[in-house]
Formats: structure tokens, C-alpha cells, sequence
């Protein structure tokens, strides 16, 4: 495809962002059966319940306006996540797989945060006011996210700070 117009920005933006959550979506389920903390877990798999709803509102925007969802798989996104499941693989105590987990997480989310942004900022450009307002309410969903985990990161990261011996029994 011929990239000539901001349109044609905005529905390569949105396809990108399509293939970055569908990638998400199946790689959520392993990196939560990784993760250890509950309080991590459950974040995690509110976000999968997110993902999906950010995947139907896509979904809905693509209808609108007569697309495919098909196009070119995500790269940002695959790169992100084939670290994360390199990640789950490697071998570490509990607090330090989940403070891993969240940094290769948070790095998904900001991906995400930017391909949202730009996506809502075309819409606006292109007076798609409601595709903006739907493109929204995924950016602030992922702002969210992305807050949670550093919520969760700061309890977390302290008791990764110490060896697995002096933790206390």
C-alpha cells in the first residue's frame, strides 16, 4: 500500500495497534502463569479483559469505516513480547521474575500509550471525532495499565533487592 495521505497514516496506525493487542492477547496467559504476585496477576489479567475491549473498539472503528483488520504484523509489539517470553524462561527467584515481568510489560504499555496517541491525534486531524473519543478511551486504559504496574513495581522491587538467602523465612 501507498502511504500518500494522513488517512492513510491513521488506518496503518490503527491495523499496527490491532496486531500489537491480538499479540498481546496470546501472550498474556504464559507470562500470568509466570508471575508470582497476586496483586501482579490480577493486574495482569484485568488487562487481558481490557485488551480484549480494545481490540473490539479497533474492531468497530475498522467496520465504520468499511477495513479489513488484516495488515502487516506488528513488530514493535513482537519484539517486546518475544523478550518477555525469553524472559519467563530464564531462571530467578519469585520477586525478581515479577519485577521483570512488570518491566517488559511496561514496555508493551508504552508502546501501546504512543501507537494510541498518534492513532487519537490522525482522528482528531482527519475530524474522525468519534473514532478520537473511542481511540481514547483505549489510551486511557493503557495509561492506567501502565500506573497500576509501577504501583505494583514498588512493593515488588524491594524484595528483589535482596538475594533469595536473606529473605527472611
Amino acid at each position: 500500500m501507498d502511504y500518500e495521505t494522513l488517512q492513510d497514516l491513521y488506518f496503518y496506525e490503527l491495523k499496527d495497534l490491532y496486531s500489537a493487542e491480538k499479540q498481546i492477547l496470546r501472550a498474556l496467559p504464559k507470562v500470568i502463569r509466570h508471575a508470582s504476585s497476586a496483586p501482579l496477576r490480577d493486574g495482569l489479567e484485568q488487562h487481558r479483559e481490557e485488551t480484549r475491549l480494545q481490540m473490539e473498539r479497533l474492531e468497530q472503528l475498522f467496520e465504520r469505516h468499511g477495513r479489513s483488520t488484516r495488515g502487516a504484523k506488528c513488530k514493535g509489539a513482537e519484539g517486546i513480547l518475544e523478550e518477555a517470553e525469553d524472559w519467563v524462561m530464564e531462571e530467578s527467584q519469585p520477586e525478581v521474575m515479577d519485577a521483570g515481568i512488570i518491566g517488559m510489560m511496561q514496555r508493551m504499555e508504552h508502546y501501546e500509550i504512543a501507537g494510541y496517541g498518534c492513532a487519537r491525534a490522525f482522528a482528531s486531524q482527519l475530524g474522525l471525532h468519534d473514532d478520537e473519543s473511542l481511540l481514547n478511551l483505549s489510551l486511557q486504559e493503557e495509561g492506567e495499565a501502565d500506573k497500576k504496574l509501577t504501583q505494583v513495581a514498588e512493593k515488588i522491587n524491594k524484595s528483589a533487592l535482596l538475594p533469595a538467602h536473606a529473605h527472611p523465612m
